[in-house]
C-alpha cells in the first residue's frame, strides 16, 4: 500500500519547486536563450566534451530537437564538433570560444540569482537548505554516488544531536532495534559532551557535498587503552570508503594522544562495520550473546595494538 501522506507531501513540494525554478529562469530570460537551450549551454560548459547522445539522455531531451538546436549553436559559432577518434560516426561536442563566453555570462547570473536569495536566510538556514537538497540528491540519485569527495572534520554543535537522531532511525529501519538503542547513544553522547578531554578524547562528522554521510567517536578506556564508540555511515553514502576513513582518522588521534591499544564493542550483525574494523587490523577478542534494542544479539569486543609514530 502507498503511503498517501507522503505522495501528497511530495507532489506539494514538487509544485513549489516548480514555481521556484521558474524564479531562478527568470533570469535567462534577460539572455538571447531560451531556459531549455540554457540548460544544454550550461551542460556543455560544465562537461568541457560531450556527445549529443550524452546530453539528451542525462537532461531528457529529445534527440532531434536537441540535434536541431546544436544545429543553431553551431551556425551560431557557439558549438565546436569534432570527430571521436575511433569511430567517425560519432561527433564530440564542446563550447567555443564564444560559447564560452555565454556560458559565463549564464552562469554568473545564476549565480547571482542564488546569491541573492541565500542572502535573505541565516546561515544556520542556508545549511539547512543546502543539507536538505543533498539528502534529496543522494537518495533519489543513483549517480550521485560518482562524486566520492568526502571531509572528514572535526565535530561542532548540533552535530551530536544529529547523529543521535540518524543511528536512531536508521538502526530501527535496518535492524528493527527499538527505543532502548536511542537511550543507548543519548547517553554516550551526552557523558562525552558533558565531560570529554579534548587532548585524548575527540569525535569526527564526514560530510559529503556539505551533508553528513557518517561520523565516529574516540573515548579514553582507561590504562593506555581508547575506545572507538558509534561509528556509521549513511546509506546513500556507503561503499565510498568513508567508514575506513573515519576509523583511520580515529586511529591516527590516538596514536597522536598516546593510547597503545584500541578496542570497540560492536554486534555480529554489523557485518559491514566489522568487516572496516577487521581491515583497519582489529581482530576479534570474545564474543557473547545478550538480549538488548528488543533482539537477542550476540555482542563482540575487538581489539588492537596501536604502533607508535616513529
Amino acid at each position: 500500500m502507498h503511503d498517501e501522506i507522503a505522495i501528497d507531501r511530495i507532489r506539494a513540494f514538487s509544485r513549489f519547486y516548480t514555481r521556484f525554478a521558474g524564479v531562478l529562469n527568470e533570469g535567462l530570460l534577460k539572455s538571447p536563450f531560451s531556459p531549455t537551450e540554457a540548460r544544454v549551454i550550461y551542460e556543455l560548459g560544465s562537461r568541457r566534451v560531450t556527445t549529443a547522445a550524452t546530453l539528451a539522455a542525462d537532461l531528457g531531451l529529445d534527440p532531434a530537437h536537441l540535434s536541431r538546436m546544436l544545429r543553431r549553436f553551431s551556425a551560431a559559432g557557439l558549438v565546436a564538433r569534432h570527430v571521436a577518434e575511433g569511430d567517425r560516426r560519432e561527433r564530440k561536442l564542446m563550447l567555443s570560444d564564444e560559447g564560452r563566453t555565454a556560458f559565463e555570462a549564464l552562469d554568473g547570473a545564476s549565480r547571482r540569482e542564488i546569491g541573492e536569495i541565500l542572502d535573505r536566510l541565516s546561515p544556520t538556514e542556508r545549511g539547512d537548505v543546502v543539507r536538505d537538497m543533498q539528502s534529496i540528491r543522494s537518495v533519489l540519485d543513483p549517480r550521485f554516488k560518482e562524486d566520492p569527495a568526502v571531509l572528514i572534520r572535526s565535530h561542532r554543535n548540533g552535530d551530536a544531536s544529529w547523529i543521535v537522531h540518524r543511528q536512531a532511525l536508521l538502526y530501527a529501519a535496518e535492524y528493527g532495534w527499538n527505543g532502548e538503542y536511542e537511550a543507548l547513544v543519548t547517553g554516550i553522547v551526552a557523558e562525552f559532551l558533558g565531560r570529554h578531554d579534548p587532548k585524548r578524547e575527540h569525535f569526527w562528522v564526514a560530510e559529503r557535498g556539505g551533508v553528513v554521510a557518517g561520523s565516529v567517536f574516540l573515548v579514553d578506556a582507561g590504562d593506555g587503552v581508547g575506545k572507538l564508540r558509534l561509528l556509521y555511515v549513511e546509506p546513500s553514502a556507503r561503499g565510498l570508503g568513508i567508514g575506513g576513513r573515519l576509523v583511520e582518522t580515529c586511529m591516527d588521534f590516538a596514536r597522536e594522544a598516546g593510547y597503545r591499544r584500541m578496542t570497540l564493542w560492536t554486534n555480529d550483525v554489523l557485518a559491514a562495520a566489522r568487516h572496516i574494523y577487521r581491515r583497519a587490523g582489529f581482530e576479534l577478542q570474545r564474543s557473547e550473546p545478550h538480549h538488548s534494542f528488543g533482539h537477542d544479539l550476540v555482542g563482540e569486543t575487538w581489539e588492537r595494538d596501536l604502533d607508535p609514530r616513529p
